[in-house]
């Protein structure tokens, strides 16, 4: 019996494609950069560890605070995932977490960049921005350190989420995301939005408009040849 079922030829890594054809490599690259950096710093604190051991304080670990902490974050990345649902169903709602690396945050940042140059109000909106900015490419070396810095057990003792270095890992990836959350919040609010930039819009309008001009001339090109056509033919009926 011949089967007649029909199988997907979709890959698995489509999604995947997708988001990272929509990330920006200056903004990747610039997180990464600060990974490594984080990673190297942590390595050099590990490699100059101390022999002495510390002792581990009682109450040091603010497991109770970070679960608030948790309960937070979960509440604010719900809401922002259910209206990027809603505002973005396709295209660029697909990075949500992603967003601050993607194309368009990109896009509003050189444009940002740009307007600054010449509007004073732009201006400011970019010197506040360099705060929530730094903050964010700190979080990213803050986590590459704890990677390897971590693994001295004096580094996680007396840590939040100490003294494990998983759960020293937990609590300072949780900081992570609660710093990250404001920041890019504010980054949110300060930037100009994504669009066209001025040039690029005046010469859509001006290729419009000449479209638009052309057509018109054209049109009243052949309504004058049709006049003239039946004016010759008027001659030579009455000749």
């Amino acid at each position: 019996m011949k089967s007649t079922a029909r199988f997907s030829t979709s890959s698995a890594g489509t999604p995947i494609r997708s988001v990272a054809r929509q990330l920006s490599l200056p903004l990747v690259g610039l997180c990464v950069v600060m990974l490594v950096a984080g990673i190297a710093s942590g390595g050099l604190s590990y490699r100059h560890r101390s022999p002495v051991r510390e002792g581990h304080s009682a109450g040091t670990a603010a497991w109770w605070p970070h679960l608030g902490v948790l309960v937070l974050c979960v509440v604010f990345l719900g809401g922002a995932w259910l209206r990027c649902r809603r505002v973005r169903p396709t295209g660029d709602g697909r990075l949500f977490l992603l967003m601050p690396l993607g194309r368009s945050a990109a896009r509003r940042l050189r444009r940002t960049m740009s307007a600054a140059r010449r509007r004073p109000a732009v201006l400011v909106r970019l010197a506040a921005a360099v705060l929530p900015a730094a903050l964010l490419l700190y979080s990213c070396w803050r986590v590459g350190d704890q990677v390897l810095g971590g693994l001295d057990p004096n580094f996680t003792v007396n840590a939040w989420g100490g003294p494990t270095y998983l759960g020293a890992m937990a609590c300072h990836y949780l900081d992570a995301v609660a710093m990250a959350i404001p920041a890019v919040w504010l980054l949110d609010r300060l930037l100009l939005p994504d669009g066209p930039t001025p040039n690029r819009r005046r010469g859509r309008d001006r290729r419009q408009s000449g479209s638009a001009t052309g057509q018109v001339g054209r049109q009243e090109w052949a309504r004058r040849a049709r006049a003239y056509h039946s004016q010759v033919s008027m001659i030579s009926v009455g000749a």
